[in-house]
């Protein structure tokens, strides 16, 4: 059974309600939801609207996709992300970034908050993926191939899209804004890593640490849709400071880091929508 006609069901109830299709899409993690807000012609559609999507519940992610322009950019945002630890099977993780693709977007942005392992990082930086490891014990793509999504054994080579990489490094520059690169860690959660973890996770090449993200990034790929992602390290990690981690922390660093991470998302998105415009993302 194809999970074609489910999407395009979801894309379909979107589309009534937004004044364009979306060339670049987007994703906010936890506390970073309030650059949606800010969209031009912003126009809300809950989740509880769009059939099939999944709820977050967790504090930090409203649960809207918006949809607007920066710039001359058409952009749909989902506003908050589904987790695997709230209960939801993978399929219904990504389905918020499925249904991105099939609402025409050319180029997918993720966000996320992490925690940081690399000694050198601070909480407020932005980090750029590179790459990243999936050590959640599962991957959305188990099970019977979907075959009108993708291929049954994409090559995760490029998961993080060299040219996507490339504009951040150019908008975190057009910014002012400092962004520093690295490898992401993706666990289950919902428990924080304990100081032994983050030892594993470091000698593994991890440099920030989180609970989402690669499900859809791997999600985006077997649907031949472009996609990178940039971390808001909102705290350091186990073992790295002696203070025990809390999900407020996470929220208030994630605001504290707003403007910078604002510019940057902003001019990422100007940088790729003008690609996506030449035809350098075509479907």
């Amino acid at each position: 059974m194809t999970l074609l006609p489910e999407l395009d069901e979801a894309a379909r109830v979107i589309l009534e309600r937004i004044p364009a299709p979306p060339r670049v899409g987007v994703v906010l993690g936890s506390g970073l939801g309030g650059w949606g807000d800010e969209l031009a012609e912003l126009v809300k559609v809950p989740y509880a609207d769009i059939p099939g999507m999944p709820r977050p519940a967790v504090a930090g992610h409203p649960g809207f996709l918006c949809a607007g322009r920066v710039g001359d950019v058409q952009v749909a945002c989902l506003q908050g992300r589904a987790h695997v630890y709230e209960g939801h099977p993978l399929a219904k993780v990504v389905f918020g970034v499925r249904v991105l693709a099939r609402l025409g977007c050319r180029a997918v942005l993720l966000t996320n908050a992490a925690g940081g392992i690399n000694p050198g990082f601070a909480a407020g930086d932005l980090m750029l993926l590179t790459d990243h490891l999936n050590l959640m014990g599962a991957n959305p793509l188990v099970g019977p191939n979907d075959e009108a999504l993708g291929k049954r054994f994409p090559d995760m080579t490029y998961a993080h899209d060299p040219r996507l990489l490339e504009l951040a490094k150019t908008a975190a520059s057009d910014a002012g804004v400092a962004l520093r690169e690295g490898v992401y860690a993706a666990l289950l959660g919902p428990t924080y890593e304990t100081p032994a973890e983050i030892r594993m996770l470091r000698t593994l090449g991890a440099d920030a640490v989180g609970m989402s993200t690669v499900p859809e990034i791997i999600a985006l790929r077997h649907m031949g849709v472009p996609a990178a992602a940039i971390s808001c390290v909102t705290n350091l990690a186990a073992g790295l400071t002696k203070r025990e981690l809390d999900h407020k922390e996470v929220e208030e660093t994630a605001r504290e880091a707003r403007a910078r991470f604002t510019a940057l998302l902003s001019a990422w998105v100007r940088r790729v929508g003008a690609d996506v415009a030449a035809g350098s993302f075509a479907s």
